[in-house]
């Protein structure tokens, strides 16, 4: 249908070219706005004239009557549809019958294909998302920027994209050292072996115990902390180079449970250990070049005032770097590994005058690569309870709410008698939480702030993960129902005849499905997967709808039946294709 919404669209810019004064330059199609009435009885898409009235110096009512007058002289346009005048616009009436055929047919054939597109093919695209410390587990921040980077990535890979995820893990900084410090003076040889605890979770541990000698000891702790990190750098003492290590290995474990879990997965991985030395280098490159300063402490600087800021410091005086600096020499150690068209980073807001930096000294150490960085910034997630706070022991475990979500799913399949039915209950509740979770992180555009609310997200009626899911389930009941004697008896001798599918409800739903790959252009085009989810709700609300208007198996004609029963089946292939976008398991029964 998008096809020949786009022919339409160069019809009518052929018909306004046509008036233009002698000499004009004709219309492009992308010079025609296209718009979706209100009311599908004005027509199935409509092209507002009334931006062509100056230059036409002319009314758009009586533009879009000279358009209509052109378009009905042309007998090419019959099988294509009606054209109507409402007001200043040119409406059109599709041709149900071939837009359903066709509809039908591509879905059907091309099953977990249908809705791909190559509108970047070619492009080489690297996703940065995740970033987690080795000082403590993964929690409810990470799990918002791990649905954002990997949802867009599937969204990149499936408009034809060749896209490399890739991870940052901070494995070094005095925050690493405040566990470390904190494990070699209170954990008196526990491991997370010993305590029967995820590794990750111990090591987080750690660090809340810091906080707590902190307070106690403010200087001497601060102190003590900064040493750790100094004797790390200098790597002069092994039994700290070997601390460190195991604790890493601990957190890291840990933290790859959880990717596991939620589905999220790399290509490569990056540890700022191994990359800081490079951006420090670099660094004092660019103050031999005249390209920064250094200041009376030692500190090496850079003058942010062609971009309108003030002046970045990113070399400490003692030598020891900063963030930033090891951000310099990950860039790099990137673009040599897998020279990229653009590399994406998925990180919090509250880092946007980091990123406006990072991208500027890039420019100016010499990378031209550097324009073609992009910082996808998102909002601040909460709980009802609060904003948490990882060092107070206030933080959201990402596996415990995960649990939480998968123990209220698994209370209710119980409480409906559902555990036989669904099979194994407790890996379907697991999934009704990822749905739940990973639904509710991604309906909110990326720039929002939100609260995330784990009793609604888990709701099995509206906007949610859970209602996508029964809705999914719903259709394959109805696929294997015909299946059955009673099932086949309602569609022996019937066909796949789509000319029959004229009820409105029908129609809609038709229309939501070829729809798909233009709603999923717009999510890439604009890295924002909620217009994926948004879709989503609008196609289970649109079947829901049809499945109430539109007997399928009682239809009480066979063609209908088999038709409508098509229109189901494809439906579901859609279903799964967008939900796998947006990391919701599909589930066959509930």
């Amino acid at each position: 249908m998008s096809d020949i919404r786009e022919h339409w669209r160069s019809i009518v810019a052929g018909a306004v070219s046509s008036l233009l004064p002698e000499g004009s330059a004709p219309l492009q199609s992308d010079q025609i706005t296209m718009e979706v009435p209100p009311n599908p009885e004005m027509g199935d898409v409509g092209f507002p004239l009334f931006p062509f009235a100056k230059l036409l110096r002319a009314a758009p009512a009586k533009i879009a009557a000279d358009v209509h007058a052109l378009l009905q002289k042309n007998p090419a346009l019959k099988d294509m549809g009606t054209v109507k005048i409402i007001g200043p616009y040119i409406n059109v009436f599709l041709p149900k019958d071939k837009i359903a055929e066709k509809t039908l047919r591509a879905v059907i054939e091309q099953g977990k294909n249908y809705g791909k597109t190559e509108s970047l093919k070619g492009k080489k695209i690297m996703v940065e998302f995740s970033s987690p410390n080795t000082n403590k587990p993964l929690h409810l921040g990470h799990l918002r920027n791990d649905a954002i980077g990997e949802s867009i990535s599937r969204i990149f890979e499936f408009c034809g994209a060749d896209v490399y995820k890739v991870n940052i893990i901070n494995d070094r900084g005095v925050h690493i050292c405040k566990s470390m410090l904190a494990y070699m003076k209170f954990a008196d040889g526990k491991t997370p072996e010993s305590l029967g605890i995820k590794p990750d979770r111990f090591v987080g541990e750690m660090y809340v115990q810091f906080n707590t000698y902190s307070k106690e000891n403010p200087e001497k702790a601060e102190q003590e902390a900064q040493e750790l990190l100094r004797s790390w750098e200098a790597g002069d003492k092994p039994e700290v180079l070997e601390l460190w290590r195991k604790m890493n290995d601990w957190a890291i474990q840990g933290i790859k449970q959880t990717y596991e879990r939620t589905g999220v997965s790399f290509d490569k991985l990056y540890f700022e250990s191994e990359t800081y030395l490079k951006g420090r280098e670099e660094v004092l490159e660019g103050l031999a070049k005249g390209l920064f300063y250094k200041e009376e402490d030692g500190s090496i600087w850079v003058d942010l005032s062609p971009i309108k800021l003030d002046k970045k410091v990113l070399l400490r005086g003692d030598g020891t770097a900063l963030y930033i600096t090891q951000d310099f020499g990950t860039a790099i150690f990137r673009h040599n590994d897998w020279p990229f068209d653009r590399l994406i980073y998925v990180v919090g807001n509250e880092q946007e005058y980091h990123f406006k930096v990072l991208f500027y000294v890039l420019g100016l150490l010499g990378y031209d690569w550097a324009k073609n960085l992009y910082h996808l910034s998102y909002g601040m997630v909460n709980l009802p309870e609060g904003k948490m706070k990882s060092r107070e022991g206030t933080i959201v475990d990402a596996d415990d709410l995960i649990n939480s979500l998968r123990d209220v799913a698994l209370a209710e399949i119980e409480q409906k008698g559902r555990s036989e039915a669904v099979g194994d209950p407790k890996e379907v509740a697991e999934k009704i939480a990822l749905a739940a979770l990973h639904y509710f992180l991604l309906q909110v555009s990326p720039k929002k702030d939100m609260l995330f609310n784990p009793q609604e997200s888990l709701s099995f009626n509206g906007n949610t993960g859970p209602y996508l899911q029964y809705m999914g389930a719903r259709i394959t009941s109805i696929l294997k129902k015909a299946e059955t004697e009673e099932g086949k008896q309602s569609i022996s001798g019937g066909s796949v005849k789509p000319a029959l599918l004229t009820h409105e409800s029908e129609w809609t739903l038709l229309k939501t499905i070829e729809d798909f790959p233009q709603q999923v252009s717009r999510a890439a085009d604009q890295y924002d997967s909620s217009i994926v989810t948004a879709y989503l709700y609008e196609l289970s609300k649109n079947f829901s709808r049809f499945y109430h208007d539109c007997p399928i198996l009682s239809a009480g004609n066979a063609d209908l039946a088999v038709t409508r029963l098509e229109l189901a089946r494809a439906v579901k292939i859609v279903l799964e294709n967008a939900a796998r976008l947006v990391l919701v398991p599909f589930l066959e029964v509930m």
